[in-house]
């Protein structure tokens, strides 16, 4: 299959131009870059020396409907809605990165982000969370990637909100997550000397991920639903811990709850739940597509405490989006993502 990325230099870019690459079915056809055109990528990034030695262009949507079947687009909020309705009229399949299309609702949407352009492009797009909308990224055009907390923090707590074993009115999202998740642009707040040997909270209480979590935690739910998100930066360079805080609604057990999410997961490839008294890392994720998550129940309160971790720039982006093209192609979801965590 011909497949093509739009925004293929910054880091996002970058996992998507290396995971294709290796993907056995499918062929990297055109990578565009506004600040690299004219460059070829594996000049840009020489760990693709030898590998990839496409050169980066310009925006052409008339090229890429020509050589392409799908396409990635791997742009800032607020761009992608400028290109998606283009490509998508081109008769192209489309995987989003951005948070443009995620949404089921416009007035949140514009409430955290800004004016939507095409609203009427929400009702096509899926939202492109394998594991709780399958069936729906199958018959879609526009796969809309979730973003790297909410696919944290959503696989956190789907089994649970499902079941309507917790309550809704206090959950708390506790996140950590590498300094990669701010892109490749240049920022005083992740300058190296502002994040080395250093460790900050960020956005509290506005976050935008934090909507996106609710609405989709509500969609599940079938009610709306309102908590506290916070995330912090920490000094590595991918990965994300998500500490959840839920109050049960039923006197239950760890063990209980152990065999509910296995069951839970237990056909999703990419989900590995710890066996009780094992907590997830960040190292034995990164570098992988995999959301591992364990827990506890602390029965003298009440209260479940669920961690979560993934790698950001793979089950937080490029990896789902793999996955996603994995789905909408009808191949095995493992093509192309059979990596195992770094761990160093």
């Amino acid at each position: 299959m011909k497949v093509s990325i739009i925004g293929s230099t910054g880091y996002t870019g970058l996992e998507l131009v290396r995971l294709l690459n290796k993907h056995p079915k499918v062929d990297l056809e055109i990578l565009t870059s506004r600040s690299f055109a004219g460059e070829v990528i594996s000049d840009i990034y020489p760990s693709l020396r030898e590998e990839v030695d496409i050169k980066c262009e310009n925006l052409d949507i008339d090229k890429l409907a020509e050589n392409s079947e799908i396409v990635f687009t791997a742009l800032p909020h607020g761009v992608s809605m400028e290109v998606v309705p283009q490509l998508l009229t081109k008769g192209l399949k489309v995987i989003d990165l951005s948070g443009d299309y995620r949404y089921d609702n416009l007035e949140t949407y514009e409430s955290w982000y800004k004016t939507h352009n095409s609203p009427e492009l929400f009702k096509d797009a899926a939202y492109g969370l394998p594991e709780l909308n399958r069936v729906e990224i199958e018959g879609s055009s526009l796969v809309a990637n979730p973003g790297c907390y909410p696919t944290a923090s959503i696989l956190a707590l789907a089994p649970l909100v499902d079941k309507g074993l917790i309550n809704l009115d206090n959950i708390i999202i506790d996140a950590k997550s590498g300094t990669s998740g701010a892109g490749r642009g240049v920022s005083l707040g992740t300058h190296f000397c502002e994040v080395n040997n250093n460790f900050k909270a960020y956005k509290v209480a506005n976050h935008r991920h934090t909507s996106e979590i609710e609405e989709k935690l509500g969609i599940l739910a079938k009610k709306d639903i309102s908590l506290s998100f916070t995330p912090h930066l920490l000094p590595i360079n991918r990965g994300i811990l998500a500490t959840v805080y839920a109050n049960l609604t039923e006197g239950i057990d760890t063990k209980f709850v152990l065999n509910l999410y296995n069951d839970y997961y237990k056909d999703e490839k990419f989900v590995r739940v710890m066996d009780e008294g094992k907590l997830p890392e960040i190292k034995h994720v990164a570098g992988s597509n995999y959301c591992d998550i364990g827990l506890t129940v602390d029965e003298r309160i009440k209260r479940l405490i669920v961690i979560s971790t993934i790698d950001n720039l793979l089950k937080g982006a490029a990896g789902q989006a793999v996955q996603n093209l994995n789905i909408l192609a009808g191949w095995d979801e493992t093509l192309g993502l059979d990596n195992v965590g770094l761990y160093l």
